[in-house]
């Protein structure tokens, strides 16, 4: 019986392109939570569901005002027959 060496398979992984910090804040989860009126807990549900990306340095999150304004903008709705 021959030795059959079985090689692992390699995966390629693709990593996100990285967007520049540059002229951009990065705003707390406090800072997020108050612009949006909301609580805190409820941004850490939007990060962890993947709705609001956000930045991780140490324990905590910075979240880019760019980012906020994206996704307050893509969840506005207009109200039919206003002028």
């Amino acid at each position: 019986m021959a030795n059959v060496v079985l090689e692992p398979k390699v995966e390629e992984l693709t990593v996100p392109k990285r967007r520049p910090f540059v002229g951009d804040r990065l705003l707390t989860v406090g800072e997020v939570a108050a612009t949006m009126r909301v609580s805190n807990m409820t941004v850490y549900r939007l990060i962890k569901a993947g709705q609001l990306a956000a930045i991780r340095v140490g324990k905590n999150y910075r979240i880019r005002e760019s980012d906020v304004n994206r996704y307050l903008s893509d969840r506005s709705v207009r109200v039919e027959g206003e002028q």
